[in-house]
């Protein structure tokens, strides 16, 4: 089992055969000093003769990794796999009930495990990984950090000493396994005050849901924002069969009621029965594996505890086209439960997918009236108006949205490491990925300044959908007219401080129409003219008039209204009779806006003019990627994909080619869908990530669409090396192991 200079190689069975298995966690450690002394005494129990017939045997806690147990588990050997210790993946291996024990699995799948990467604490700080996540645990308000498995080894006498621990959000406590060889094997929890407790089956119940949630909420969508977040995290798709899917559902349903305590997402604003990150979990489980069946059964048996129930399970119908029996049960819950704003903005979703935009706006406004500070149903009024084009409602609708602040996920403070391992699998080393990556060392991309102001791109929760939101009225109707309407429905600072002036100035003088500006926004013909020539020019101070500027709105924090009796001196405001106060982050969102289209006017008529002179349009890779965004952001998907392939051109970019995947997902390209997929599965097996529910759910989306052989054959087809493609047929592989909607044809 030794490798070099005395080391454990991951993955090695520790029983004595040298036999290989997969290694189902990434580890965090570093070898103890020679002088340090082991633990005496070894466990005497021996691996029954069956499991030695086993051609791949692994001593690790029951958990999501499992292969089916042997009867013989009470003799198996209780110890984990030696091996050097880095974090471990977004995935549970801690069991259902009981103490970890260990098992023996039947061989190894054809899943190809992802490389493993080491990371490796100074000598004097031997268990700073360990401490720094105690201390950590009290500051925890999501699903919790990435499971940590952390070894400590001494060589020469071959002593280990190995933790795992594991986060338990529903009682904020870390679920750990101490493993001594020689020596003992001891289970216990850490509470937020750094105290020991003990282990109950309950705990460990809870342990093993939290730990697949975290496998969905933290993994990658493709991009590799989640990847670079934290380095060194394996992940792993945390249920691969049926078998284990019975396992997740059967824990699901007998925690779902304490969901509320998982806390939820950014969008809402106290997690309720229907609204919390063990529904979001589920939901995104069903959608990206397909199994309706499993989570229509799921939900039938949750809804005879609670009606509340009913939205989720009306969600997975509709999910399944089963729409009349979703339609049945949304009219007869609402008979119950009348103003349950869940399944009132189910049903304006999904009369909006109809194209009913009269009977979506009933429902989105008795689902306003029945939770008026939840950002969701706000928001999903907004959208219906986008979907009618009453404009001016949608942005007085959008001014009124509860904002949250972003609650980012949980991420573990991890000492600074004395070195770290980044090892490539070979399955996934691809020239095309590989080649033009910057070398440590090598200077970063020039990025322009004015491309690094651009904040929308750091959006997030609440802040993205209504951004999203403003960014789809002004692709419908222009600047210019999104501007006119503003100036309509809220009042402009200078329109304000105009009518202040003479209200002071004459208070008992209705000042007329004409003593306020004509113009939209309160501003002079001389400033509003755009100027042709700088439109055409190269000069970004006068390119950036062909754009204008958004006039500062009055803040509703200088000016109170509605909610104070009037005040007579303010009498004569009748300009504002009809009129709101903008609310400050909306009138922000207003000047990001600016800023993109600017930015994005000066980079195509830079571009156009290039062209005409025949001059090659140099960027950064950086730079396109950015741009791709920008583009995207503003809803021009063609001028998107030009700059994710500029992007492409220099080197691979998994921002881009994920870009360019939603942009070819859009116009139905299936090849091109494909080679992005291809791409993107090997590079997240470069970075440790065999699972992406993203990219599951867009493979099962074409295998259903076009059939699992056309899928495999024009994947078959590409120009790329065997290995590459193998981890593409494994995802394909999955959606037949779940029998999916075309996987057999």
């Amino acid at each position: 089992m030794n490798g070099r200079n005395g080391e454990s190689r991951i993955g090695d069975s520790i029983n004595g055969t040298g036999e290989r298995a997969r290694d189902r966690h990434a580890l965090r450690g570093r070898e103890l000093p020679k002088e340090a002394k082991a633990v005496p005494g070894y466990l005497t129990q021996q691996l029954p003769e069956e499991a030695a017939r086993h051609s791949s045997i692994v001593a690790i806690p029951f958990g999501l990794q499992q292969r089916p147990a042997l009867s013989a588990a009470p003799h198996c050997l209780q110890f984990l796999p030696v091996v050097k210790a880095l974090r471990a993946p977004y995935t549970p291996w801690f069991p259902p009930c009981g103490h970890p024990r260990a098992f023996v699995c039947a061989p190894a799948s054809a899943m190809v495990a992802p490389a493993v990467p080491e990371i490796y604490e100074e000598e004097e700080n031997i268990y700073a990984a360990v401490d720094a996540r105690s201390e950590s645990l009290q500051n925890l308000r999501e699903l919790g950090p990435p499971d940590l498995v952390y070894l400590v080894k001494q060589p020469k006498t071959n002593a280990h000493h190995q933790t795992n621990s594991c986060y338990n959000a529903f009682s904020h406590l870390d679920m750990r396994v101490e493993v001594k060889i020689p020596g003992t094997l001891e289970s216990y929890c850490i509470d937020e005050r750094g105290d020991k407790r003990v282990a109950t089956e309950a705990l460990w119940l809870e342990t093993f849901l939290c730990g697949i949630l975290r496998a969905y909420s933290y993994a990658d969508n493709g991009g590799g924002d989640a990847i670079r977040k934290i380095v060194g995290v394996r992940r792993f798709n945390p249920v691969t069969n049926t078998e284990m899917e019975h396992k997740f559902l059967d824990a699901a349903e007998r925690l779902f009621f304490l969901g509320r305590q998982l806390s939820s997402d950014p969008e809402t604003q106290v997690p309720n029965t229907v609204s919390n990150h063990l529904t979001s979990g589920l939901l995104k489980y069903i959608q990206t594996t397909g199994r309706y069946t499993s989570g229509i059964n799921l939900f039938e048996k949750l809804r005879t505890r609670d009606v509340e129930v009913s939205s989720l399970l009306a969600r997975v119908l509709i999910m399944a086209d089963e729409e009349v029996q979703a339609v049945r049960l949304m009219f007869d819950a609402l008979q119950d439960v009348p103003m349950d704003y869940a399944l009132l903005d189910c049903q304006a979703n999904f009369c909006q997918g109809k194209n009913e935009g009269e009977m979506a706006l009933e429902c989105a406004k008795r689902a306003v009236t029945a939770a008026p500070s939840e950002f969701s149903t706000w928001a999903r009024l907004a959208e219906v108006y986008v979907g009618l084009e009453q404009w001016d409602l949608a942005l007085l609708t959008l001014n009124s949205c509860p904002m949250f602040t972003y609650q980012d996920k949980d991420t573990p403070r991890m000492p600074q490491p004395s070195r770290i391992m980044l090892p490539i699998l070979a399955e996934s080393m691809l020239d095309e990925i590989d080649e033009g990556q910057p070398k440590q060392g090598d200077p970063h991309d020039y990025v322009h300044p004015s491309l690094r102001r651009l904040h929308a791109a750091a959006y997030q929760g609440t802040f993205l959908k209504a951004y999203n939101l403003l960014t789809k009225i002004a692709a419908a109707i222009g600047w210019d007219q999104l501007l006119k309407i503003r100036s309509e429905v809220f009042v402009m600072e200078e329109e304000y401080r105009v009518e202040r002036q003479q209200s002071t100035s004459k208070p008992t003088t209705t000042p007329s129409s004409a003593s306020v500006s004509d113009e939209p926004n309160g501003s002079s013909e001389q400033e509003n003219s755009t100027s042709e020539e700088g439109a055409n020019g190269t000069k970004e101070e006068e390119t950036e008039h062909s754009i204008e500027k958004p006039e500062q709105s009055m803040a509703s924090e200088v000016v109170k209204s509605g909610s104070e009796d009037p005040d007579p001196s303010h009498s004569s405001y009748t300009q504002f009779r009809n009129k709101r106060l903008c609310e400050r982050w909306l009138d922000n969102l207003f000047m990001v806006l600016y800023e993109d289209l600017r930015i994005y006017t000066i980079w195509r008529t830079e571009m156009a003019q290039y062209r005409q002179q025949a001059i090659e349009y140099k960027k950064s890779a950086t730079e396109w990627e950015i741009l791709g965004e920008l583009a995207e952001r503003l809803h021009h998907f063609d001028e998107g994909i030009e700059a994710y392939q500029h992007c492409l051109a220099i080197r691979f970019s998994p921002k881009a080619m994920r870009g360019l995947l939603k942009l070819y997902e859009k116009k139905n390209d299936t090849r091109g869908m494909l080679g992005a997929l291809i791409r993107l599965i090997a590079w997240q097996y470069r970075w440790y990530s065999e699972f992406s529910p993203d990219l599951l759910f867009l493979i099962r989306k074409l295998i259903e669409d076009e059939g699992a052989v056309k899928v495999r054959s024009i994947v078959q087809a590409t120009n790329l090396p065997q290995p590459v493609l193998d981890l593409t047929h494994q995802y394909c592989q999955l959606c037949a192991t779940f029998r999916s909607s075309g996987s057999d044809g």
